[in-house]
């Protein structure tokens, strides 16, 4: 295609192509390149002035990066909805401008975080630019140092971990803490949490450690869309000033000593039988590890998993503990290390995951809401658990048979309406110490025994605001050790728990839409639910329609800032609820299929009873998938479901109609003749499914399918392996 010269005629395809989202591109682009702004990087931008690029360009700047759930997360690039220095600097001197106007006259200090993160280019975005270009490299360490320097160019003085060093890491809880420890005004985070390696994001933390809420929140949008000027000054300056601090080494003990506390030596930790840990490359070692090594649990920990910012050795470079396939290493790592268990966090250790070995060898996953339902059944009904009594926090979308756990003890508060998002558990603890009640229940913070969300994450000590994996961990390991003495899983103790309490299930799926393109659908897919509800699923009959958008009903929107968290609809059913609402963080539409207690499985037990109401959540769930989509004008069938929630909707199609009929043809003609060279074939075909990974592990289930439906018309050894290789 031959190349547009000059900014002027790019702006004006961009304009004639995107109409006004075009011409707000190309506002943005010539502000970018114009230098007024710091970190734009104009000579570069200028190598994007060709119309191969115009999409991308398009893409890079139709919007500024929205400020989300606490802060800005997204693609690492050069523009304004990209993260990179810019964005990061202008959101940084916004959240100085917000500090100065809450505390004028006042000394102020901040905590900031930072995970491993380091951009790659894995995608291949930015191939047209060569091998050297400003972002390759940058990591999530590079920008909180930035964020130190203007922190410092404000006069306000910064925490982090260990300054002098160029590789230093700081969890999000353990940011939490020290932010109240240290009696700072707020903090920065400098993380991705569990996104794809290309992406990078910073959220913004108050006086309490936790994520503001609106209208707060709103505020510190409109002081860093008010920013014109960045302040700063260079770090070795900042640092020999005094205004950049090194956080105090005996505060990480005290975090540590806090769990050691909380855990209370409920289980003496066995020796001889080992826990698997991995934090999934990120910085989990020095939150979960470290309470671990106190409590003298045997870890053990694949060697390739330690912090790596690339994320290399994890399947899909997906270092996400919802994801079950994230921890396929770490699951053969303990087989061979004799452990039953593999229990992971995300790269700010945040989140949680669980992994359980069955007794005949296969592993079972378990999500955030079977964790949730396991620690607080433990915490609170266990004859050998620490049967505690209290308040217990959960939002909207967790699985309900928490109420059942709660009632059945006594004595005890459930707090269950909450949106989703820990600065909302966060903000109910802050109102129980302000105000010594919440609504009707009147409790205080230190009489937290969990608060949970069906995304992995937990909280049990009160003065940390935002999640934590360590506690769910050192819990999850004793209860795996005790039940192994007893000659039990983790598994059979879920399966008691359904048997005690009923049959309840929870299902939760994300539908993958990138680029301006996704955000439209999805956008259209939550407006096509307003106008025209889920009325009718799997043949139950609408009983209620909760939209949290509806001022009527659920007050009035206190700020702009107050409209993406509540952008939820709920559907509730006689035995399920269905719950849609887009992600405050990536870009992707959710939705929750929770099932309460069938009349019709009141007889079921065991493992009849988990099969029966699992089979019905999951056929629910595609059902809810295939209708949501068909909202957005995309059409999927039975394989495309069956790939990953990780791989973007638009590429799930592409493989039903464009792979999946070049490989069965492949097959038909005899291209391919062996299980290599089919799975060297189905490498090469989908490798933009999963970029910078290899997408085999994300075609097992299609292929079980594929396999087993070609297999019916025209049986083959070569079918006979591929079924064999995708079940394994």
């Amino acid at each position: 295609m031959p190349a547009v010269a000059g900014l002027s005629n790019i702006a004006e395809l961009l304009s004639q192509k995107y109409s006004e989202r075009g011409r707000a591109a190309a506002e943005r682009l010539r502000s970018w390149m114009s230098g007024s702004l710091p970190f734009t990087y104009p000579e570069i931008l200028e190598k994007h002035l060709d119309e191969q690029h115009l999409g991308l360009l398009y893409d890079c700047f139709w919007q500024i990066l929205p400020f989300g759930t606490g802060g800005r997360r997204g693609r690492v690039g050069y523009g304004a909805n990209r993260l990179n220095p810019a964005t990061t600097a202008l959101t940084v001197q916004g959240h100085c401008d917000w500090l100065r106007n809450l505390y004028p006259g006042k000394k102020l200090t901040v905590v900031v975080a930072n995970d491993v993160r380091v951009f790659n280019d894995f995608a291949g975005t930015y191939k047209f630019l060569g091998d050297k270009h400003p972002l390759l490299g940058l990591s999530s360490r590079s920008l909180s140092k930035l964020a130190c320097e203007i922190y410092a160019g404000n006069g306000i003085t910064a925490y982090c971990a260990e300054p002098e060093k160029d590789f230093a890491v700081l969890s999000t809880p353990e940011l939490s803490y020290l932010i109240e420890k240290l009696d700072t005004a707020g903090g920065l985070n400098l993380s991705a949490s569990h996104n794809p390696p290309d992406d990078n994001g910073l959220k913004v933390y108050d006086e309490y450690g936790s994520q503001p809420i609106a209208p707060a929140d709103q505020r510190a949008v409109e002081a860093m869309e008010a920013v014109s000027k960045v302040n700063s000054i260079p770090f070795a300056e900042a640092l020999a000033e005094g205004l950049v601090q090194p956080i105090p080494r005996d505060l990480h003990h005290e975090y540590v000593q806090g769990y050691v506390r909380l855990y209370d030596n409920i289980f003496q930790p066995r020796a001889n039988i080992p826990v698997c840990y991995t934090p999934l490359c990120g910085v989990g070692l020095t939150t979960v590890g470290d309470v671990f090594h106190q409590l003298k649990f045997p870890i053990v920990t694949p060697p390739d998993q330690k912090p790596d910012g690339s994320f290399a050795a994890i399947p899909f470079r997906a270092p996400n503990p919802e994801v079950p396939q994230a921890t396929a290493p770490a699951k053969a790592f303990a087989d061979e290390n004799g452990s039953g268990v593999v229990l992971s966090s995300d790269p700010d250790a945040d989140r949680v995951g669980l992994e359980v070995k069955l007794d005949d060898g296969s592993w079972i996953h378990f999500d955030g809401n079977m964790i949730a339902a396991v620690l607080c059944y433990f915490l609170m009904l266990d004859q050998h658990g620490p049967r505690r009594r209290g308040l217990v926090l959960e939002t909207l979308v967790t699985t309900k048979i928490l109420s059942k756990i709660v009632d059945k003890a006594g004595d005890s508060w459930l707090i269950d309406d909450l949106l989703v998002g820990f600065k909302y558990v966060a903000d109910v603890l802050k109102k129980l110490g302000q105000h010594g009640h919440y609504g009707k229940i009147k409790s205080s913070p230190d009489q937290l025994v969990l608060a949970t969300e069906e995304s992995h994450g937990v909280i049990m000590i009160p003065t940390i605001r935002d999640k934590d994996a360590t506690p769910a961990c050192m819990y999850l390991a004793a209860l795996y050790q005790r039940l192994k003495t007893e000659g039990r899983t983790l598994f059979d103790y879920y399966i008691q728990i359904l048997d005690d309490l009923g049959p309840f299930a929870d299902t939760s799926r994300s539908i993958m839409m990138i680029g301006a393109e996704g955000i439209f659908k999805r956008d259209q897919m939550m407006e096509s639910l307003r106008k025209e509800p889920l009325d009718n699923i799997a043949g139950a009959k609408l009983k209620r329609v909760a939209d949290h958008w509806d001022e009527k009903e659920f007050g009035p929107f206190v700020s702009e800032t107050d409209k993406l968290p509540r952008n939820v609809i709920q559907y509730f059913f006689d035995t399920f609820i269905v719950t849609v609402r887009p992600s405050g963080t990536e870009p992707k539409l959710k939705f929750y299929c929770q099932l309460v207690p069938d009349p019709e499985l009141a007889g079921t037990r065991g493992r009849q009873r988990l099969a029966a109401i699992s089979d019905k959540a999951e056929k629910m769930a595609m059902v809810v998938y295939r209708e949501l989509c068909r909202r957005a004008g995309v059409t999927l069938n039975e394989v495309g479901l069956r790939l990953p929630d990780i791989v973007d909707v638009g590429r799930k199609q592409e493989f039903e109609t464009r792979t999946v009929p070049k490989f069965r043809e492949a097959i038909t003609r005899g291209t391919v003749h062996s299980l290599d060279e089919a799975l060297s074939w189905l490498k090469k075909e989908a490798a933009s499914m999963t970029p910078g990974a290899d997408p085999l592990p994300a075609l097992k289930e299609p292929l079980k399918f594929l396999c087993a439906q070609w297999s019916k018309e025209s049986p083959s050894p070569l079918l006979n392996d591929l079924q064999q290789w995708a079940s394994k």
